[in-house]
């Protein structure tokens, strides 16, 4: 079993600058996971390349 790894992302509400947690198992996924600071659900994009380093978009559930 895999680590998790730690990526910053910044909330699309409250622009709060966020620390999650994505698993490089999974190449590609996307789930909502409330801003630890506004509770707002931000949606989460992770795509993980060859190097197994992540890259995740977040964007307001309302968009």
């Amino acid at each position: 079993m895999s680590a998790l790894d730690s990526v910053l992302i910044q909330c699309p509400y409250c622009w709060e600058t966020l620390d999650i947690s994505v698993d490089p198992s999974v190449p590609e996924q996307q789930y909502v996971e409330d801003c630890q600071v506004c509770c707002q659900p931000i949606v989460l994009h992770v795509t993980i390349d060859d190097d197994l380093t992540p890259h995740v978009q977040a964007w307001a559930e309302s968009e």
